[in-house]
């Protein structure tokens, strides 16, 4: 009832409204430090979606979406901070798409977003500290808390028949809330954790953080970091020293950095990353290629999803307000209403714009839950002939 009460007001507002010609969003992401190899496909998966919804005409009487890039940095607070005041007060977005990091996406939010009543919606930060911040309803993001990702790791170990582990995690809040979500999962189902260390990025040297890690030792170890810093430093150290041959990475070490770094040396190395087994799946590829970017890259489907949810949020509320989109993005994204998969954004903004109801699936098959996070469905990856492949769903 809720959805077809607001459904009705939204068209009623389209009725009389009037729209500016063109509108803006920021893509805030990590484009330099330890993640920037995940974030030029996030990026074009997020404008790609943007630009469809642009490019059809029919998005609030033919009004027009600009994006404007901005870079978080992942590790730099205050840079992320200082661009996302920027976009608003100097670039008067309606609403950001960032960060890339789960640190700058909380600096954004507590800093910037909820002062200035700016929905933020990121297509990646997991961390589950994320989910109790105070964000008046303005904060939303596309992949599951660490919290389930950490009951996923422990699920794939078990299986695997491993008993003990080793863990190493990037002293951020990243790291530090998978480390803990994994280790209270693990132990619950019967594992060993024999060290949960931290490891700081930007190291040139890693063989201390491996000496103590190997002298606690383990079946493998768990490596909770970024593909672009620290967790590739600990990975070589580990392979070169001899102390580990076998690891189990998560989302931020996942693409095509690691693939390139050690090929084959990881073969039978197990992961996983938010992700789901869509049926359209061949669109989010072919959407990829007539963009320039990676349909199937790390968090690229989210962050297609992740523009496309803002963008028919809009559409359904009648305003490009952030105040009022934001109680309406939950209803885009959830049943009932037809399903809407890639590709199909046109579609749904004529539903939208007749008063109808849609259940935005998209390329993650994106279900939003409370506090506006998505339920939780993961890839698992694995490692064959130096390609980290997909081998199955949860």
């Amino acid at each position: 009832m809720k959805k077809i009460l607001l459904a009705s007001v939204a068209s009623t507002m389209f009725a009389g409204a009037a729209f500016a010609d063109e509108i803006k969003i920021g893509v805030l992401l990590g484009f330099t430090g330890p993640a920037e190899s995940l974030a030029e496909d996030m990026a074009s998966g997020a404008e790609a979606a943007l630009k469809e919804i642009s490019d059809s005409g029919k998005f609030l009487d033919g009004t027009t979406i600009a994006t404007i890039r901005g870079d978080s940095t992942c590790t730099d607070a205050a840079v992320a901070t200082s661009v996302a005041e920027r976009m608003i007060t100097a670039d008067g977005v309606s609403g950001i798409i960032g960060a890339l990091c789960s640190g700058a996406t909380g600096a954004i939010l507590q800093n910037v977003a909820v002062p200035n009543g700016m929905v933020q919606f990121s297509p990646s930060a997991t961390s589950p500290a994320l989910t109790t911040v105070e964000d008046n309803g303005l904060f939303f993001r596309a992949s599951p808390s660490d919290a389930r990702q950490g009951e996923i790791m422990a699920e794939i170990l078990m299986e695997e028949g491993v008993k003990s582990v080793a863990v190493t995690y990037t002293n951020n809040d990243y790291g530090k809330g998978l480390s803990d979500a994994f280790e209270s999962s693990f132990t619950k189902m019967g594992g060993t954790v024999t060290i949960n260390a931290a490891h700081e990025d930007g190291k040139a040297d890693y063989s201390a953080e491996i000496g103590a890690l190997a002298s606690a030792g383990g079946d493998l170890l768990v490596v909770i970091g970024y593909l672009d810093q620290g967790g590739k430093g600990i990975i070589r150290a580990a392979l070169d020293t001899g102390a580990f041959d076998r690891f189990h990475l998560p989302d931020a070490m996942i693409g095509a950095t690691i693939e390139d770094e050690f090929g084959s040396e990881l073969d039978g190395t197990m992961g996983q990353l938010p992700g789901a087994d869509n049926p359209k799946g061949e669109t989010l590829i072919q959407i990829g290629e007539a963009n320039g970017y990676n349909g199937m890259a790390a968090y690229a489907a989210e962050s297609y999803d992740t523009g496309a949810v803002m963008g028919l949020a809009m559409q359904a509320a009648g305003s490009t307000d952030p105040q009022v989109y934001k109680d309406f993005i939950m209803d885009v994204a959830n049943a009932p209403g037809e399903k809407i998969y890639p590709g199909e954004l046109e579609k749904a903004l004529d539903i939208l714009s007749s008063g109808g109801e849609i259940d935005y699936v998209g390329g993650s098959a994106l279900e939003l839950i409370e506090p506006g996070e998505a339920a939780g469905s993961y890839r698992v990856i694995k490692t064959e002939g130096g390609k980290q492949v997909t081998v199955g769903y949860r």
